[in-house]
């Protein structure tokens, strides 16, 4: 053991130092192998009696001068004695061109998978997505004609995963189905910045740790680091046993400071997708942040414009106006001083979500519940054709979200471009027509919907249709009941609206203003059929307005959490997928009306591994070790 800086340290017999309060409590808790290299060590730390923390004691609140929050960092080997000099591996020189990505290996089981798949996809292409049609009344008189008629068109991608019911230990988690997925390569952009220093980081490092340990061995990961500027840690690899006790070391390494340069860090990772020589079937970039880019954009005050957020973005991550979403950035903004504008319309123009990661404590979370759905990818460049049926029929509107809709010259058809569907997700779709009226025929015949997707591991493309959409056309009609799913998205779109409308209020600083579009829309969904019928949906969505009411309170509160609570939120139900939302991947949050099987099974992972621990012993435990964690998806 040596001394330096104010900490003691301990170097091993393989060489590695470590602070010896960290590298003590790890060898308490009956490690005894090097965090780095694996070795097993013959002679361990000293354990010298340890006082337990302060009952008070908040768990992610400890000062990090703390030696029990201290993470394992790789230190360099004697006989360097200044300790603050550290180089780790985000020294190591970048190539010009980012094309040394490993190649891709399909397994026996995977390549068996793939030629296999082309015969069942041709017999059970209905099961890989399901189309259901409602129209908002089963019947209209045949002597009235009705503008603004809907109908919603509802899409279900199939589950590919079998699943059992989990108890609370590891050892009995579902266990996964052997049926192969798509491959993905995900890059993550992570902020290095001074202000992630400390807990944040060290959760961060966990978290990395957690998405490491889960991906399998045909998935590639590549890290890119940013702070003032930004560098590719390590290669697009192959998270094999090496590739993972390489990235590994790699996120352990990492040490704050700097500023922010958000752009460079999505450059870097813009460059890792761009130049690779193979690609797997499904691709992401994650990017979190806990501030604001002060390199590229400058923030928006007085009478200046609203910054361009499109600057933080290469080309080929959001495309053209005709390409389509290139490379999903699903963007999580970190604490009360991120950039939640910056982080949404990042994530907005790529086709990715974005997530409000409050407490530090959630971040594995809100990863694990993003990968869960990139790592269950069933359907990809799904487009949705909708085709009036009738000649006097014409489309008013199609109301999809975020997602690029487009109607055409006659107002006789359009195209919605869906993109990518995890395993078990959803799709809702609302389509106002003009309905003639019908003095010949008892029944009017509507629309007929069409799909067209491509298999993302046999690469085939598949062409679906729905049975044409009649409506019944009786002499007399009696009162019409509103179809509980058109209402259910009614009131889902009337939220997201309401959302829309009481950001853009608040931000010109009108909160009050701001709260009673939110209220006023409470009051409007409590009348509705759904609501009445005590629908899930409804009540998560009342939920959610009352607490961004709250959040509302007071200009410091909207800033530090009411914005990217809002924002968040609009990015959840635009897209209709999953995003993490303060504490909402508890499980007692009505905020999960999107999460699909695959995201809770990998919540499940993320919280299960901590069962049985006090709160703190979440913090305190060194990051994952190697091959210790459950097998990977």
């Amino acid at each position: 053991m040596k001394q330096g800086g104010g900490h003691a340290i301990f170097t091993a017999e393989c060489s590695h130092s470590f602070h010896f309060h960290c590298i003590s409590s790890n060898v308490k808790h009956g490690n005894q192998l090097c965090p780095v290299c694996r070795a097993k060590w013959k002679e361990i730390p000293f354990q010298a009696p340890t006082l337990d923390p302060l009952p008070g004691r908040a768990s992610v609140g400890w000062p990090q001068t703390d030696a029990m929050m201290t993470v394992v960092h790789r230190l360099p080997p004697p006989p360097r004695r200044d300790r603050r000099h550290v180089v780790p591996l985000l020294q190591v020189p970048e190539p010009s061109v980012f094309n040394d990505d490993e190649s891709l290996d399909l397994q026996p089981a995977f390549a068996e998978r793939s030629s296999g798949n082309k015969i069942a996809a041709g017999h059970n292409a209905g099961k890989i997505v399901e189309i259901k049609t409602y129209p908002e009344v089963s019947a209209a008189s045949c002597s009235n004609s009705y503008d603004n008629f809907t109908v919603l068109v509802h899409l279900k991608a199939g589950a590919t995963v079998a699943r059992e019911n989990p108890r609370g230990n590891l050892a009995s988690l579902p266990q996964l189905s052997q049926t192969p997925r798509a491959p993905v390569d995900l890059v993550t952009v992570l902020d290095i910045s001074g202000s992630m220093a400390g807990t944040k980081l060290a959760l961060l490092k966990r978290a990395m740790g957690f998405v490491i340990q889960n991906l399998g061995s045909n998935d590639r990961l590549s890290v890119i680091a940013f702070s003032s500027t930004a560098r590719r840690l390590f290669s697009l690899r192959r998270m094999s046993d090496a590739g993972r006790q390489h990235a590994l070391q790699a996120v352990n390494s990492l040490v704050a400071n700097g500023g922010t340069n958000i752009a460079e860090g999505l450059r870097k990772g813009a460059k890792v997708m761009e130049e690779r020589r193979e690609k797997n079937p499904v691709a992401s970039i994650i990017l979190l942040s806990d501030g604001q880019d002060t390199y590229t954009v400058s923030g928006s005050s007085g009478n200046q414009p609203q910054p361009n957020y499109q600057l933080l973005l290469p080309l080929s991550i959001h495309g053209g106006d005709n390409a389509g979403f290139q490379i999903p950035v699903h963007a999580f903004g970190f604490g009360a001083d991120h950039d939640a504008s910056s982080m949404h319309s990042i994530s907005e123009i790529s086709g990715g979500t974005f997530s409000f990661i409050e407490t530090e404590a959630v971040i594995q979370d809100a990863f694990a519940q993003c990968i869960g759905g990139l790592l269950s990818v069933v359907v990809q460049e799904l487009q949705v054709g909708i085709e009036c049926m009738h000649p006097s029929i014409h489309l008013c509107s199609l109301k999809a979200g975020s997602y690029p809709s487009r109607l055409m010259a006659d107002t006789r058809s359009g195209f919605i471009d869906v993109g990518d569907l995890y395993a078990d997700e959803e799709r809702d779709f609302l389509v106002s027509i003009n309905v003639p009226a019908e003095s010949s025929m008892n029944q009017t015949s509507l629309l007929k919907v069409r799909c067209a997707y491509r298999d993302p591991i046999t690469k085939e493309m598949t062409t679906l249709e729905s049975a044409e959409i009649k409506l019944e056309r009786p002499e007399i009609s009696g009162e019409a009941v509103v179809s509980i799913e058109v209402d259910r998205q009614r009131n889902r779109l009337q939220a997201a609206e309401a959302m829309s409308q009481a950001r853009t209020i608040a931000e010109r600083g009108d909160l009050a203003g701001a709260a009673s579009i939110l209220e006023n829309c409470r009051r409007l969904l409590s009348e509705t059929v759904s609501a009445k019928s005590h629908d899930r949906l409804c009540i998560a969505l009342d939920a959610e307005l009352k607490e961004m009411q709250e959040r509302m309170a007071s200009r410091h509160v909207y800033e530090a959490s009411g914005r990217a609570y809002i924002l968040s939120g609009l990015s959840s139900h635009s897209w209709q997928r999953a995003t993490a939302r303060g504490d909402s991947t508890d499980g007692s949050s009505l905020v999960q009306s999107y999460q699909t099987p695959s995201m809770t099974e990998m919540l499940t992972r993320s919280q299960a591994t901590f069962l049985g621990s006090p709160s703190a012993q979440r913090l305190i435990q060194p990051l994952w070790s190697f091959g210790s964690q459950p097998k990977p998806r």
